[in-house]
C-alpha cells in the first residue's frame, strides 16, 4: 500500500501519478474514511482516559459510600460508551482499510506514458532476429510433440491446461530448471524452497488480493490459495520483521509450480504451451533499502537476460507503460524471447521494482541510519518460466530429421545433443 501519510499531504500529486496506470479507485472516499478514523480514534481514547481518571477516583473512595455507588453508575456509562467508540472504530477501520487496499502503486517517474501494450517501449534487443530456422513450425506441428508433452491425458488426469512432460521432455525441463537455479545461485541469489499454498494475509500482502482473485485457484474449507508465482510466499519470508540495514540487499531464489486459473483465455496465442494453468518457474526476489531499489532492479534484468542469452533464444526487454504494469508495480520491464515457428514474441519475464508498496502491506522494515525502522523495498523477476522458453527452443532448434537440438548449455546436464520421438 501507499503511504497514507503522503495521501494526505499531496492528493493531487497522487491523483496525477495513477493517471498513468488503468485502475481506477475513489481516492475522496479513502480520504473521508480516513478522516472518520482518526476522529473516531480520538474519541475513543478520550473516553478511555476519562475511564481511567473514574478508576482511579473511585478506588480513593470508600466502598459501598454514597459517592463510591455514584461513581459506579458513572463508571458503567463510561465502560458503555468505550465499547461502543470500540466497536465504531473497528467498523470505520474496516472501511478505511477495504478502501485502501484499492489503491494501486504510483509509477516511478521514468515509466513511460501509455495506455496499452501498444505503447511499451522497445529499451533492448538480443539475438538474430531476421534469420528464420529452415524447419521452424510451431511447436504444436512438430510430429511428436503430443507424444512428449501428452496434453489430452493431461485433460483425463486434471483438466485443459495440465499437461505431462514424458521422457526426454520431463528431463528437458528438469535440466532448464537446474539451470535457472544455478545461474541465480552464481549471481548471488540463496535459493528457498517455499510452501506452494498461501493464506489470505499473504496474498494481500504483495498485491495478489484485492486485485487477482479470479486468477487463483482457493481451498474455500483451509483458507488457502494455490500459489500463482513463488514470489508470494517468498515476498511473505520476512512479513512482520525489521531487517539489519547491513544485510540488504537480501537476495533469493525459489523453484515452484505455479498455478494460474487464467479464465477466459481462449485462441491461437494460447495453444500448446503459450498458455497453461501449471507450470514450473524460478522466481527472483529481493530486499532493499528504498535508495538502491532501481540499481538493483537494472541488476536483476541483467540476470535474467544472462540466462536467455545462455540458451542462444533471440529476445526483446520492453519498458513497461504506465497502463500496462500491475497493479503493484512502480517500474516493470517484460523480456520477450522470438519464436520463430510462430513468428511472434513470448513474454518469459517480468522484472519489478514495488518500492515499499509490498513491504508497508507486509510490515517488512530495517533499520536506518537513525536507527529508526524504515519500510524496506521489494523486487522480483521471473529467472525463468519454463513453458514459453521451452516453446522457442523447440520451434527455434528443430532439425530437419524432425528432431530439436539441446541448448548446448544443457547437453552436458542432458547428457545429449538432440531430443525427439523416436519409438
Amino acid at each position: 500500500m501507499i503511504d497514507i501519510k503522503y495521501l494526505r499531504e499531496n492528493p493531487d500529486a497522487v491523483r496525477t501519478a495513477l493517471a498513468k496506470k488503468k485502475f481506477s479507485c475513489d481516492l475522496d472516499t479513502v480520504l473521508a474514511f480516513d478522516t472518520e478514523r482518526r476522529t473516531k480514534i480520538t474519541e475513543a481514547e478520550q473516553a478511555k482516559s476519562e475511564q481511567n481518571s473514574a478508576n482511579k477516583a473511585m478506588a480513593q473512595l470508600p466502598k459501598g459510600s454514597p459517592e463510591f455507588l455514584e461513581k459506579v453508575k458513572e463508571m458503567k456509562a463510561v465502560a458503555a460508551r468505550v465499547k461502543a467508540l470500540e466497536a465504531e472504530v473497528r467498523t470505520v477501520e474496516e472501511r478505511f482499510q477495504a478502501a485502501f487496499l484499492t489503491i494501486p502503486n504510483l509509477p516511478h517517474t521514468s515509466v513511460p506514458e501509455g495506455k496499452t501494450e501498444d505503447d511499451n517501449q522497445v529499451f533492448s534487443t538480443w539475438g538474430d532476429l531476421e534469420t528464420k530456422p529452415a524447419h521452424a513450425v510451431p511447436h504444436w506441428d512438430i510430429p511428436w510433440f503430443d507424444q512428449l508433452i501428452d496434453f489430452e491425458r493431461g485433460v483425463k488426469a486434471a483438466g485443459a491446461g495440465f499437461p505431462f512432460y514424458v521422457g526426454d521432455m520431463a528431463r528437458l525441463v528438469r535440466a532448464l530448471i537446474h539451470l535457472f537455479l544455478e545461474s541465480a545461485r552464481k549471481n548471488g541469489y540463496e535459493e528457498v524452497l517455499p510452501p506452494i499454498v498461501v493464506n489470505a494475509a499473504s496474498a494481500t500482502a504483495t498485491g495478489q488480493l484485492p486485485d487477482k482473485e479470479g486468477q487463483m485457484y482457493y481451498d474455500p474449507n483451509e483458507g488457502l490459495y494455490l500459489i500463482p508465482t513463488a514470489e508470494v510466499p517468498v515476498t511473505n519470508f520476512y512479513r512482520d520483521e525489521i531487517l539489519p540495514a547491513e544485510a540488504l540487499p537480501i537476495c533469493r531464489c525459489a523453484y515452484t509450480p505455479c498455478f494460474r486459473r487464467e479464465a477466459g483465455s481462449w485462441g491461437s496465442h494460447v495453444r500448446g504451451l503459450n498458455r497453461l494453468h501449471q507450470f514450473d518457474k524460478v522466481e527472483l526476489v529481493k530486499w532493499t533499502d528504498a535508495e538502491s531499489s532501481f540499481d538493483e532492479l537494472e541488476k536483476l534484468r541483467v540476470d535474467v537476460e544472462g540466462i536467455l542469452q545462455a540458451l542462444d533464444l533471440p529476445y526483446r526487454v520492453l519498458l513497461m507503460c504506465g497502463g500496462d504494469i500491475g497493479f503493484p508495480h512502480a517500474k516493470q520491464y517484460d523480456l520477450e524471447v522470438y519464436a520463430h515457428g510462430q513468428g511472434r514474441w513470448l513474454e518469459v519475464s517480468s522484472c519489478s521494482n514495488f518500492t515499499d508498496f509490498q513491504a508497508r502491506r507486509a510490515g517488512i522494515r530495517y533499520r536506518g541510519p537513525d536507527g529508526k525502522p524504515v519500510t524496506a523495498h521489494t523486487l522480483n523477476g521471473s529467472g525463468l518460466a519454463i513453458p514459453r522458453v521451452l516453446a522457442a527452443i523447440l520451434e527455434n532448434n528443430l532439425q530437419a530429421d524432425g528432431t530439436v537440438r539441446v541448448p548446448q548449455v544443457l547437453q552436458a546436464f542432458m547428457g545429449q545433443e538432440t531430443i525427439g520421438f523416436t519409438k
